[in-house]
């Protein structure tokens, strides 16, 4: 990251309305929403040019030149969109492997339990990991298994997942990867010419600092061919939509067109930036300026600087009595933050995002906020308890 980053301050939420400091929805520019202002037919000619505008500036992220790979747009939310990769390219006889190490690998196996097609699991727990060696081990122990699930950037804990190791396992073993990558991709480096997956996902309100209503998935042009007949929905066939598109350049089903619009110019506004570097640059500083900040108030990070993502950062909540969450929460959206709340199982937590319409000069606010409220609160230390130092020796194990 250079020095010089974040010169100039962007400009505060169009409303007021508080900054989200959460991994999704997000912060949004003024831009983007100015772009939602206008209707769109969702048949028309120009409607259709933008999803193939859409369709083409997501592919550019993925370094794909040799047209091997397709993007298609999929309506609904980003677990909608991670059903619908699952049901359509792992066929009925297939197997997962999902590798899970917090809420959103547990929710991909609930998938596959919902939809009828099996699975194994490999549970790290809150914050552990998923390792090549482990996937490794579990292919060789059972053939069956098809296809690897992985979680690029797991926001339960903010840790960023060993995407490129568990990639080379996967590729050497002779199965077929599937990312969520819906918290990292437009940020964190996905290429297709370095990590080889048959198919991976995202969402418009992510990275790209969209607003919710679609999510994509990128996937090889034969698995594409290939998923034809395999989903288990009408609605979520990623084939079907993609077949659909193909011919006709249009939707299966009504379009989110605003949020379309509204993508398009996210997108535009990303590619000014530099693209997946510049962004992610963006968020790195985003990152080290609130943790830094944030540790020298006497907060403590879960996870070592090794596994912390650009994406979202989890701090134990203090031990000292004074120190309630829900009103730490409450001061904190007084002053304009809207943070969001822990999903470790073990110890109290929460967690602060860096991803959004935001710099470096509005994470030194953050912290402010954050002394601020520990005053009010007249919390005199923020060092956390010490069985949260004991659970995050485990990760360091």
């Amino acid at each position: 990251m250079h020095d010089g980053a974040s010169t100039q301050a962007f400009a505060p939420p169009l409303l007021g309305e508080p900054y989200l400091l959460t991994p999704g929805p997000l912060t949004t520019s003024a831009e983007v929403k100015q772009a939602m202002l206008r209707d769109w037919g969702s048949w028309d000619a120009d409607f259709r040019a933008m999803t193939v505008e859409l369709r083409r500036g997501l592919l550019a992220l993925t370094g794909d030149r040799r047209g091997d790979y397709d993007c298609v747009p999929m309506q609904g939310s980003g677990s909608f969109c991670v059903e619908a990769m699952l049901g359509s390219f792992v066929p009925s006889n297939g197997k997962v492997l999902v590798l899970a190490n917090g809420a959103y690998g547990l929710r991909a196996a609930e998938t596959m339990r919902y939809i009828g097609r099996p699975y194994t699991l490999i549970d790290k727990g809150d914050y552990l990991p998923p390792r090549g060696e482990e996937v490794a081990a579990a292919l060789d122990a059972d053939p069956g298994i098809t296809h690897v699930l992985a979680i690029h950037c797991e926001t339960s804990s903010g840790i960023l997942n060993p995407v490129a190791e568990i990639a080379a396992v996967v590729e050497s073993k002779g199965r077929k990867l599937l990312i969520d990558s819906m918290s990292a991709f437009g940020a964190i480096r996905l290429d297709v010419n370095e990590i080889a997956f048959e198919a991976m996902v995202s969402s418009a309100n992510k990275c790209i600092e969209g607003v919710p209503g679609f999510g994509f998935v990128i996937a090889r042009k034969d698995a594409l061919k290939a998923a034809e007949g395999n989903s288990h929905s009408l609605s979520l066939d990623v084939h079907a939509q993609w077949a659909t598109m193909e011919k006709t350049g249009q939707w299966r089903y009504t379009p989110p067109t605003h949020v379309v619009a509204a993508f398009l110019q996210a997108l535009r506004m990303h590619t000014a930036e530099g693209g997946v570097a510049g962004r992610g640059a963006r968020y790195i500083r985003n990152r080290d300026v609130m943790v830094a900040g944030m540790r020298e108030l006497g907060f403590e990070t879960l996870l070592s600087d090794t596994w912390l993502s650009p994406i979202i950062v989890t701090f134990f909540c203090p031990a000292d009595p004074n120190f309630v969450f829900s009103r730490f929460y409450e001061q904190m959206k007084q002053k304009g933050f809207i943070i969001y709340p822990g999903k470790l199982t073990v110890v109290e937590s929460f967690r602060i995002g860096c991803i959004g319409r935001m710099d470096e000069h509005v994470m030194r606010k953050v912290v402010e906020a954050a002394r601020q409220s520990l005053a009010e609160m007249k919390v005199a230390s923020a060092a956390p308890p010490a069985d949260a130092i004991a659970e995050r020796a485990k990760l360091a194990a």
